[in-house]
């Protein structure tokens, strides 16, 4: 369902709960793949569609995330935001007992935090209740960026230069159980968990075994 359709109606719909997720023409390969997963073990849960070909036009690629998210929670009093490269396994309804005020709940992106020698949490999976300051804050850098460094730079990265400050970090972000947003290289670090919610298939590695899952 494309958010859209939902505000074009004319009215402000507000959901208790809603998950969010977004492609554009590069990505919507996995859209099927994802929902799918999705309904399968989640087929109550309200799910929207953002289509980035069409919306929040001023931000390029995967910068329109947090835009995407800001915009949900004047919709819902809780929202989670999730990557179409995530593979959901299981009912994930339960990630919003993690939710706080003025906080985003994540999980810290190990893999990178080892690579790069300093915390970094992964914004695949982002949930929240009401409307952080720390999301304004995030989409605000965003519209301001002059131009994108280089094509690895993303949001996550943007949200990581305003967090760098451990104090700052432990002041917005909650850490979510690492079963919601396992990393395929936490599977090369041998550091994924037991249990995995939501599988996160990152990277070129990643997305050619998401083709594998859609062609057997």
């Amino acid at each position: 369902m494309i958010l859209n359709q939902v505000r074009d109606s004319g009215k402000s719909i507000m959901h208790k709960r809603v998950f969010i997720t977004g492609c554009d023409s590069n990505t919507r390969w996995m859209l099927p793949w994802f929902e799918h997963n999705f309904k399968k073990h989640n087929p109550n849960a309200i799910l929207h569609v953002y289509d980035f070909d069409k919306e929040f036009l001023s931000e390029s690629h995967w910068f329109k995330k947090p835009s995407a998210m800001l915009d949900a929670s004047r919709r819902s009093s809780r929202v989670c935001w999730l990557d179409t490269d995530c593979e959901v396994r299981e009912n994930i309804e339960s990630i919003f007992d993690y939710t706080v005020s003025n906080k985003l709940s994540m999980v810290e992106d190990s893999p990178w935090s080892l690579r790069r020698g300093e915390t970094w949490h992964n914004s695949g999976v982002v949930a929240f209740q009401g409307r952080p300051g720390i999301l304004r804050e995030w989409v605000m850098q965003i519209k301001n960026l002059k131009e994108v460094p280089n094509k690895m730079f993303g949001d996550q990265d943007v949200l990581h230069g305003i967090l760098r400050a451990e104090l700052q970090r432990m002041v917005y972000i909650r850490d979510l159980p690492k079963k919601f947003n396992t990393l395929r290289l936490d599977l090369t670090d041998n550091k994924a968990p037991k249990r995995i919610s939501i599988m996160h298939w990152t990277g070129a590695k990643g997305k050619e075994e998401i083709k594998r899952q859609m062609n057997d």
